[in-house]
């Protein structure tokens, strides 16, 4: 029989988070990661502030810095006067030394974690490993059933088992978590495009016919999301690839001259924008987190921020129960208790986004109700330093910072 302390179900930055934190603690901790590797393309590469503070505690700092990465210090929207780029977030006002976004592939963060870990005897990172159903014993997950990519099956015992495995997650299945959903108006195409020395820095938007255009700088390549109307995909591809790229260069123009670098859908990869939580994340023997718990929209960018956070905060309740062998409800309830109000705060401000600004948008209609209306916001924000400095501050450390147990700081 296999067993560990605290088995980790999947491999994200919630899951390689929590892991390295009860590993250094003391802790027997097993991840199953359903993957190879690490290697997923599109997967938010955003590294906040908050994150990389986190490192600095746990002595990373240094070897985060060497990884290949822009540093991101504001946010910039066309909402001025004939769509001008206007700076809606400057987090580099913000005080420092981490006050800036880092852009990094996730998974050079992701092995940078793993690599660590691996350096504590009680950590152990499984790969092509899937967890395919939970083991629940007199009403108690007692560990999960899982199956490598060779076929091969087995069971691993835990005294507590963590769901990081995102929106897909076993744990949503289970209906006395109470899966609650909220409408959500678009869904996102994801691609790349070249970048020049001379193009705009940092994160950029655009504003096109019923879409949105979002291109995060990663040195020599743009990361470009456009939001589309819910479920309208097929019809958008069915009317052409040329149809796109010119109703994108008319809205996005600086990029005209190389969006003949798509040649096919197949460059073009589809999200499905969920907006959503569970009611409870816990019950006996199993706590959900990151993504798990809540499905963000990527409205402000903050999924990953979120979720590490969560993983933060589960680590430094869960440590010492853990270490006893007393892990019960109470300490899992714990968790939520402290990062609900956060969660749902952040939701809140996105379904707002969704209704006043995006829905709107994508319906041809102005946003915020008329058009001067998104004109005096592009004013205030230029004008008052202050006001600026808010959604930079909720960008990049959002509403709660959370610290690490101490037994996991070096």
């Amino acid at each position: 029989m296999e067993r560990t302390t605290c088995c980790v179900v999947g491999g994200g930055p919630a899951g390689m988070v929590l892991a390295l934190l009860l590993a250094r603690s003391g802790v027997d901790v097993t991840v199953l990661e359903k993957h190879g590797d690490f290697l997923r393309d599109f997967r938010g590469d955003t590294v906040h502030p908050s994150t990389l503070a986190l490192l600095d505690e746990l002595g990373l700092a240094e070897r985060f810095a060497r990884l290949p990465q822009r540093r991101v210090t504001t946010v910039q929207l066309p909402i001025g006067r004939d769509r001008s780029l206007v700076t809606v977030g400057d987090i580099g006002a913000l005080r420092g030394p981490y006050n800036y976004i880092a852009m990094v592939p996730q998974w050079d963060l992701l092995d940078l974690l793993a690599d660590e870990a691996r350096r504590e005897p009680s950590f152990s990172l499984r790969l092509n490993t899937e967890a395919t159903s939970f083991l629940v014993e007199r009403g108690r997950v007692t560990g999960v059933r899982y199956r490598t990519s060779d076929g091969r099956t087995g069971e691993l015992r835990a005294t507590l088992t963590v769901a990081c495995d995102g929106r897909s997650s076993l744990a949503r299945a289970l209906p006395e978590l109470r899966l609650r959903q909220f409408p959500c108006p678009m869904d996102a195409w994801w691609f790349r495009l070249p970048r020049r020395q001379d193009d705009p820095h940092g994160l950029v938007g655009g504003v096109g016919d019923r879409f949105l255009a979002a291109m995060i700088d990663r040195g020599d390549y743009w990361q470009c999301a456009v939001l589309i109307p819910k479920g309208s995909d097929g019809r958008r591809r069915a009317a052409g690839l040329e149809r796109f790229t010119a109703d994108f260069t008319a809205a996005v123009p600086w990029l005209a001259d190389r969006v003949h670098t798509l040649r096919s859908w197949d460059q073009v990869k589809l999200l499905d924008v969920r907006l959503d939580h569970l009611r409870r994340w816990h019950r006996p023997g199993l706590l959900c987190i990151g993504d798990a718990a809540h499905a963000m929209s990527p409205v402000f960018g903050i999924g990953i921020n979120l979720a590490v956070e969560d993983a933060v905060a589960a680590a430094r309740h869960l440590v010492e129960p853990l270490r006893a062998g007393t892990v019960g409800l109470r300490d899992v309830r714990a968790v939520q208790r402290r990062r609900r109000p956060t969660t749902a705060a952040t939701q809140a401000l996105q379904r707002t986004a969704h209704a006043r600004a995006i829905e709107p948008l994508l319906a041809g209609r102005p946003p915020f109700g008329n058009p001067g209306q998104a004109q005096r916001m592009a004013d205030l924000l230029t004008t008052s330093r202050w006001l600026n400095r808010v959604p930079a501050y909720f960008l990049a450390y959002g509403a709660v910072r959370e610290r690490p147990p101490a037994t996991a700081i070096r």
